[in-house]
């Protein structure tokens, strides 16, 4: 099976938040009301019942102002934190094809998950207690079909399919961007995570912090140190001191004491 994508084309996006509004009908999410702040964002960030937000940064110019408007969700890393710091088994899952999951029969809740992800994309519920993110419509390509965001986008700024091709496609439209003059343009496809199957196409790749986008994410240490080293030094002292036990008492036998027969 093919590793699948979603490419977005920030060059193109004209902030009309159809693939939001595609996401929470497809998704069966409440309506949300957010609150206005000297913005045109629809929430001020991601929460649990909204996965995917248009982020609206302002940006200097020599001309002026100008808007950097960026589609944020799940990143669906090739080594997601997420997975590597929850402790409960088949919570979360990486398909065949990419796509990082949520399995929510067997979330247990705990929120490591939320401290694995460098890009600070999952929300605990505080209704059902469980963990929620994009999926990028696992439901729907698991059958052959894009994602609810990409069929709705009017300018073609979001594209689905293999990631080898998708690649290929954002290296091209990088190469015409800086042709044009976009000298700094480039892909955004963080190595910190082994990559991710959401690529970006930035006309300054060199500052995606512009675009709400950490420039290089990794996994957090404390996660690192905790599902690697420090789990198998818990897990052989834990060996050792049955393995202790078990030859103390081969080698003395049982504890007695003073007045009670061997």
């Amino acid at each position: 099976m093919q590793t699948v994508a979603k490419l977005i084309d920030t060059t193109l996006c004209i902030g009309c938040k159809a693939c939001e509004l595609a996401c929470q009908e497809w998704n069966d999410q409440e309506f949300t009301l957010g609150v206005f702040q000297g913005t045109y964002q629809t929430m001020p960030d991601l929460a649990h019942n909204f996965w995917n937000l248009i982020k609206f940064n302002e940006r200097e110019t020599a001309g002026g102002m100008s808007w950097l408007m960026t589609k944020y969700q799940c990143m669906h890393c090739a080594d997601p934190g997420c997975l590597r710091a929850c402790p409960a088994p088949g919570a979360i899952v990486q398909l065949r094809n990419g796509i990082v999951d949520f399995n929510h029969d067997h979330c247990i809740g705990c929120g490591y998950c939320i401290t694995g992800c460098p890009f600070d994309v999952p929300r605990l519920s505080p209704a059902t207690k469980k963990v929620y993110k994009c999926s990028l419509c696992s439901d729907r390509t698991a059958v052959g079909l894009s994602p609810a965001c990409i069929k709705t986008c009017p300018t073609n700024c979001l594209t689905f399919g293999a990631r080898d091709e998708l690649l290929r496609k954002a290296e091209s439209r990088a190469e015409q961007l800086r042709a044009d003059g976009h000298a700094q343009a480039g892909v955004y496809n963080p190595q910190g995570v082994g990559g991710t199957n959401v690529l970006y196409v930035l006309k300054d790749a060199t500052e995606p912090e512009a675009h709400g986008l950490p420039k290089d994410p990794t996994i957090p240490l404390s996660v690192a140190l905790w599902k690697g080293p420090l789990k198998w030094l818990g897990t052989l002292t834990l060996v050792g001191g049955i393995l202790g036990t078990f030859f103390h008492y081969v080698r003395f036998g049982p504890r007695t004491y003073e007045g009670q027969e061997k």
